[in-house]
Parts: structure tokens; sequence; C-alpha cells
């Protein structure tokens, strides 16, 4: 019965994890599409301050916000279903691609489909920054945070520290003023620690046997060694998945060539540099969130093992790095939902939410840059960047088209053109 209830929400999600392109800028733009704006089950403020809370947490920050939007509407056991449901297509995905990639190499997969999921997410991306314009950024201190914002992140998109950085910046910035915000009545002080003691008493305890089995050389160490990774990988990570492929790189492709590994850990995890490169150009053309090439990465470094430890290095790789995120989300937001009850914490929000809107701007003019929409050379491709971009807008602001329609289009003309 508690199921039946939320079978409309589960189905959203279920097409929002199938066509949800463009990491996770264009992720969140299609989550105020579909979840604010048609189906309602959150309001704009409320996916503004999610998307705010998750940003300074490491870990998926798209899958942490679609998870808090399962936890508003029913709970810690939707919340669990969401989470599900929103990886399990692209993990399957790129589970079944670290057993197909030999057949890939033998038969060239044409990428021209996908050329027009680029231009479609910052088409997603420009509009969700012009609607929340008109929520967050109405006078003076947040106009100035959400230029200088929009800068930062053009220039340092692709720095892990920027993101966490101005979002707490901002927060100060509005904490100058108490006249817009004043604290009223004495908030809760009351905080529960047992769910951090928790997410640390795994952290130590999957280095410890990780460490463990390398030390004694256990037979199945492999497993352990994987799961320590990805965890720490999902527990460290800022910066979502342009910041995680590089650690995994330096983890499974570069470190076990170097000699001091050779010596000293001569059965250390590895890929070569072709199956990774593969698998991180692969997981940018499917929907879903980029931390499921941890899934594809999982399999690699075990497919030497045998089909068994192949797939269980697939659902461990799935599990062990999207497994933070979810500790980190669930348990601090109750934290957080308490201490917004401070007015400081309040007032921070203007500042952090204006702070979103920057991020947002800033990437939607840092990815049209690798755009080519010089419409004066004749090209039709760079022609059709350009009207996929107004369309999408166009699409999302003027008409009642469901959201999943979009990219399934976009893949269409990619085919045909």
């Amino acid at each position: 019965m508690y199921l039946f209830r939320h079978i409309s929400f589960l189905k959203a999600v279920f097409f929002h994890s199938i066509t949800a392109f463009g990491g996770p800028q264009g992720h969140l733009g299609m989550m105020f599409k579909t979840f604010v704006h048609q189906r309602k089950d959150i309001s704009e403020k409320e996916l503004l301050e999610f998307n705010a809370f998750c940003q300074m947490l490491p870990g998926a920050s798209s899958t942490q916000t679609l998870t808090l939007i399962g936890y508003k509407r029913g709970g810690l056991p939707l919340a669990v279903l969401t989470l599900l449901i929103w990886i399990l297509p692209a993990c399957t995905l790129m589970g079944g691609l670290s057993f197909l990639l030999d057949y890939f190499s033998d038969h060239s997969i044409d990428p021209g489909i996908f050329k027009f999921i680029h231009p479609m997410a910052v088409g997603f991306i420009a509009f969700s920054a012009f609607r929340l314009f008109k929520v967050s950024v109405n006078n003076t201190i947040t106009r100035i945070i959400m230029a200088t914002v929009t800068v930062l992140t053009f220039l340092l998109f692709k720095t892990p520290w920027v993101f966490p950085c101005v979002l707490v910046a901002a927060g100060i910035a509005t904490n100058f003023s108490d006249k817009r915000i004043p604290q009223k009545g004495i908030p809760p002080k009351k905080v529960n620690y047992g769910n951090l003691i928790i997410f640390l008493s795994i952290f130590m305890l999957a280095g410890f046997l990780s460490e463990t089995a390398r030390k004694q050389e256990w037979k199945n160490r492999a497993p352990y060694n994987l799961f320590e990774n990805f965890y720490r990988f999902g527990s460290l990570v800022f910066g979502g998945g342009d910041v995680l492929m590089p650690l995994m790189y330096e983890q499974y492709v570069t470190r076990p060539e170097t000699k001091r590994v050779e010596e000293k850990n001569p059965n250390a995890l590895r890929m070569n540099k072709e199956e990774f490169l593969t698998g991180s150009g692969l997981v940018r053309a499917i929907p879903g969130p980029v931390f499921s090439i941890s899934s594809f990465v999982g399999g690699m470094v075990l497919k030497d093992k045998g089909p068994g430890m192949q797939i269980t290095g697939c659902i461990i790789g799935a599990i062990a790095i999207f497994l933070p995120s979810a500790l980190m989300v669930l348990f601090f937001f109750p934290v957080w939902h308490n201490l917004k009850k401070y007015a400081v914490i309040f007032r921070s929000l203007e500042g952090v939410n204006a702070a979103v809107v920057g991020i947002m701007t800033g990437a939607c003019f840092y990815l049209m840059k690798d755009i080519s929409i010089d419409i004066t050379d004749g090209s039709t491709v760079h022609f059709m960047n350009v009207v996929i971009i107004f369309s999408t807008f166009f699409l999302l602001s003027s008409s009642k088209i469901r959201t999943p329609f979009i990219p399934a289009l976009c893949l269409l003309l990619g085919w045909l053109i």
C-alpha cells in the first residue's frame, strides 16, 4: 500500500534516470522541469536549498539532490527506492560495458547520435538559471554574489574546491546584515551525532580490512581493496565526475605501473589506459549519474578473475561509490534542517541560493565554449547547435512537453543529421 501511493513518483524517477543527460548541471535543470513544474513534488525554493546543501557535501551531488526529493516526499524508504531507481540504469549499462568492451573495439560505434546532447544540456541549465534568478536574486548583495560566482565558476570550473568555497563565502556575505532576517525565538540546540559515527565507522572498517587483506595477501583480497577505494572516493570527492575520473585514472592506470607499487604490491588492482578512456568517454554519452563509471571500472579491474568476480566488481563499484553519498545526505540533512532554525543559517541561505544561480550561469557559459556555434561557416551541425540551445529553452519555458521527449528528440536529430 505504501509503495502503491508513490508509483507515479517512482515512474517519474525512472524516466528521469533514462533521459537525464548533461551531468549534474543538466540533471538539475531536468529536476526543475519534472519534479517542480510538472509534478509539483517540491517547490523551487526547496530544490534550490537541497541542491545548495548537496553542493557542500562530497559525493554525487545530483544523486544526493534527487534522493532528498524522495526523502521529502516519503521518508527514508522512498529515499532509498529513489536512489536505487536513479542509479540502476546507468550502472547496469556501464557494468555491461565492461563485458562488451572487446566487442565495441571490433565494431566501431558511431558517437554522432549524441552530438546534440551537449547543446541540449546547455539549454536546460540556461532555463533553470533564468527561473531561479527571478526567485533568488532580488537585492544588491545577491546580484553581486551571483555575478562574482558566475565569473569564478567559469574560470575555475574544473577546480574541485571552488563550489563549496563560493557557497560558504556567499553564506557569510549575507550575514553581515541582520535587518532583513532577524533571529526569532530560540532554535532547538540538540544535535544527534550518532549518524556521523556510523559513517566514519564504515570508513575506518573498510580501510582496516583493505590494508589487512593487502598485507596478509588474502586469497580474495580484491573485493576488500575495491570497496575501500570506491568508498574513499565517494567520501572525499568534491566537484563530481570531472574530479572522480582523474583520481580513478591515477589509482588504477598510473599508480600500478610505478616502480614502488610494482615491488611492494604487484597484485594491485589495475586496468590499461585505453580501457579507462573508453569508459570515461561513454559514461558522458549515457543518461544518469557520471559516478556510474564506478560500475565499469569495478568490473574491468576484476575481469581477469572470471565472470563471477567481474560481476561482483560491477556491484561493489556501484554500491561503494554511492553509499557514502547517501549516508551523508540522509544522515546530515536532518542536522542541517535543525540548524536552519538559527537565523545565521537562514540568512546564509539567501547568499547560498544566489551563489547556486551563479554556479549554474557560469556552468552554462563554460559548457558553451566547447560547443561550436559559428553559423557563418555554413555547417549544418553548428547551426543546429544554436537551434537546439534556444529550442530547449523555449520548450521548457513555453510548452507543456514532457521532459523525456526533449533528449529523445535530440538523439533522433543526431542520428538523422
